[in-house]
């Protein structure tokens, strides 16, 4: 018997050996379950990162190769998210659970010329805006130098295999998104015993994908969205709604930052 015949007679038996290790060191899930919620019973909301979905642009860092934040595969036009990494197909979309809303006059500095953070938020009710001035970059400035942004926040639900939160932060030419979105939310009716009713925002599950736009200032990618139907899944509404509670009541923080700046900086005009 050639030296070749006992190699491929071997082989075989090698592979069984491979395969019964990798089965002998499998987990059940009944292990993980029975340590369940061990490890992070310390955890806050201070100790938390809430994710920012962004969409990717021509000049966003994560598409750059030469920059140090680049996301391999990463292409204008995704979806990205700021904690996990993770990239989605804008043109695919996403499926997400609207749970709460929030507009606010978030106040900058040029970039470069301080942390990294807002140097103040300022609530719906402000006049913050009666005091600015739009300069040559369209931008809203205070007489202290520093702008301001109009900005739009959804709290949501990303579907998929593991259902996670997150937050989608809109301005300058995305304000016309969110109020569309907005509308159409409050615009969907449902009959009960009693009547007609509202639902909570949290009721329904939308289509998010990214679409090109321009106007006579340049061209970028911005949101749009649609209805897909009712929520089915009792658990999932659950979650929703728990979200929803927590953000209206001030438990789940939202760290501004590089991570929710608007990635597409060719476009800071409307």
């Amino acid at each position: 018997m050639s030296q070749e015949q006992v190699i491929k007679k071997q082989e075989p038996r090698n592979n069984s050996a491979v395969t019964e290790k990798v089965n002998a060191g499998a987990l059940s899930v009944n292990i993980f379950e029975a340590d369940a919620n061990q490890g992070v019973e310390n955890l806050t909301q201070e100790d938390l990162a809430l994710p920012f979905l962004k969409i990717l642009g021509q000049l966003s860092p994560e598409v750059n190769k030469r920059d140090g934040k680049y996301v391999q595969g990463a292409e204008p036009g995704m979806i990205y998210n700021s904690v996990t990494g993770e990239l989605f197909d804008g043109e695919k979309g996403i499926d997400v659970i609207p749970c709460h809303y929030k507009l606010e006059y978030i106040e900058w500095q040029d970039r470069g010329e301080g942390s990294g953070a807002p140097v103040a938020i300022h609530p719906s009710s402000s006049d913050i805006l009666t005091q600015v001035k739009r300069d040559a970059s369209y931008k809203d400035r205070l007489p202290n130098g520093n702008y301001v942004e109009k900005t739009a926040s959804h709290f949501v639900i990303v579907l998929g295999k593991s259902p996670s939160t997150a937050l989608i932060a809109m301005k300058s030419t995305q304000l016309k998104i969110s109020r569309k979105w907005n509308s159409m939310m409050a615009s969907i009716k449902m009959k009960g015993k009693n009547g007609m009713f509202t639902p909570a925002f949290f009721s329904h599950t939308y289509k998010l994908r990214t679409t090109q736009m321009s106007n006579d200032k340049g061209t970028w990618f911005g949101w749009e969205v649609s209805k897909v139907g009712p929520v089915e899944d009792a658990g999932i509404y659950q979650q929703a709604k728990a979200f929803a509670e927590g953000v209206s009541k001030g438990d789940v923080k939202v760290k501004h930052g590089e991570s929710s700046e608007n990635t597409q900086s060719e476009v800071s005009h409307y």
